[in-house]
């Protein structure tokens, strides 16, 4: 599952925005598995489409607030509650200006320092506003929690 996963997100990499912010033909999709429209944040729509291609159980939510539920986290403020995170597995990105998470994408490869991810929504600056889907290197403590729901 994990690796079906992986080539379905792989896949994504280099989608850009098309017609404005939050806009375009692939953006659409992944806003429209979730329920939205055109204009909306879509990086957790990006991670429930890509989740939805597999037949993984998940929130189905545009809102990353809801990837957080504590059945499904393996990892929260640098401790490591049930595993290792692997491949497949959604990071979380909290904002202390909004009090909660609001960045979300896949673990593609946890490392000593850095987690490989790739995410939607982003930019080459690690935005949450940006205009595409990347393969990014994250420094490990940008990383507020890890849920799993391909195992759970």
């Amino acid at each position: 599952m994990r690796q079906r996963l992986q080539q379905v997100y792989f896949s994504q990499v280099g989608v850009r925005e098309q017609g404005g912010a939050n806009q375009g033909k692939q953006v659409e999709q992944y806003l429209a598995s979730v329920g939205f429209g055109p204009g909306f944040s879509w990086c957790a729509a990006f991670v429930s489409w890509c989740y939805q291609q597999v037949d993984v159980a998940h929130p189905k939510s545009a809102w990353v607030p809801s990837y957080a539920s504590r059945h499904h986290l393996i990892y929260k403020r640098g401790e490591f509650l049930k595993q290792t995170p692997r491949v497949g597995d959604v990071f979380l990105i909290w904002y202390e200006r909004l009090k909660r998470p609001a960045h979300i994408g896949f673990v593609d490869q946890w490392q000593d320092t850095w987690v490989i991810t790739v995410e939607g929504n982003t930019n080459d600056d690690g935005s949450r506003e940006g205009d595409g889907v990347y393969r990014k290197r994250r420094i490990q403590r940008q990383v507020w929690a890890v849920s799993d729901f391909v195992d759970q």
